[in-house]
C-alpha cells in the first residue's frame, strides 16, 4: 500500500476528532489513577496540531516535514510528561518519511517501529509499568514479527493494533509503578492506564485511517 502526504494528514485529523470524543472517558480514566487531565491535555496538544494542519501545513506535501511538525507543535502545546513523549515519536518516525509525498510499506512500517522505539527511549519505561509502553511495545513486535513475515503493512498494521489492545486491557491488572498512581498501591489495580488508552486509540485511528484509504 501507499500513503499520500494529504492522507497522513488526514490520519491526524482523524486523531484531533477521536480525542475530542474521548476526551471525558480518557479524564474518567486519569482521575482514578492521576490528574484527571489526560484527555483535556491531550485535547489541547492536538487541537494545536488541528491549527497547523488548517495553517501552514494546509499545503505541505512532505510527509517528514508533516511529522515533524505535529510533533513540535504538539511539544509546544503540552506542558506535561506526555508532551516530549509524542514530540520524540513523531520526530523519530519523521525520518523514514523525509523528503517524500508518498510512502510505502516499508517506510510506512519504519515510522511505526521509529515512533514507539522513540516513545521507549524518551520514557524510560518497561512492559510491566502500566503505561503506554504496555500498548506500544506489543504493537511493536507484532508488526515487526508479521511485515518480516509478509512485507504488507495493511495486515501487519491490524495484527499490531490487536496485539495493542490487549497490552492496554492488561493494565487494568497491573500495580502503578511510576508516577503519581504508584502512590496508590493496589488501589491502582482494576483500571486501564489512561496513556495506554489513549496511545491504543492513535494506533486504532491508523488502522481505520487506511482501511478507508485501501476501500475508498
Amino acid at each position: 500500500m501507499t500513503m499520500t502526504a494529504d492522507q497522513f494528514k488526514n490520519f491526524l485529523h482523524n486523531v484531533v476528532t477521536m480525542i475530542e470524543e474521548q476526551k471525558d472517558y480518557l479524564c474518567e480514566l486519569d482521575r482514578k489513577l492521576g490528574d484527571g487531565d489526560h484527555g483535556v491535555t491531550m485535547s489541547i496538544g492536538w487541537q494545536a496540531v488541528n491549527e497547523k494542519l488548517n495553517g501552514e501545513l494546509k499545503d505541505e506535501e512532505d510527509c517528514g516535514k508533516i511529522a515533524i511538525m505535529a510533533g513540535r507543535t504538539f511539544l509546544s502545546a503540552v506542558g506535561s510528561s506526555v508532551g516530549p513523549l509524542y514530540a520524540t515519536g513523531f520526530m523519530r518516525g519523521a525520518k523514514s518519511f523525509q523528503g517524500k509525498s508518498e510512502v510505502n510499506d516499508e517506510e510506512l512500517k519504519d515510522f511505526w517501529v521509529a515512533f514507539v522505539e522513540g516513545i521507549k527511549e524518551r520514557g524510560q519505561a518497561e512492559v510491566g509499568d502500566k503505561t503506554m509502553v504496555d500498548t506500544l511495545q506489543p504493537a511493536l513486535e507484532s508488526l515487526q514479527a508479521n511485515f518480516e513475515k509478509t512485507e504488507n503493512f495493511g495486515e501487519s498494521f491490524k495484527e499490531a493494533v490487536a496485539a495493542a489492545n490487549e497490552g492496554m486491557e492488561s493494565t487494568k491488572d497491573i500495580l502503578s509503578k511510576r508516577g503519581r498512581s504508584s502512590r496508590l498501591g493496589e488501589r491502582s489495580l482494576g483500571t486501564i492506564d489512561p496513556g495506554a488508552a489513549s496511545s491504543f486509540m492513535i494506533l486504532e485511528t491508523f488502522l481505520k485511517t487506511i482501511e478507508s484509504v485501501q476501500t475508498a
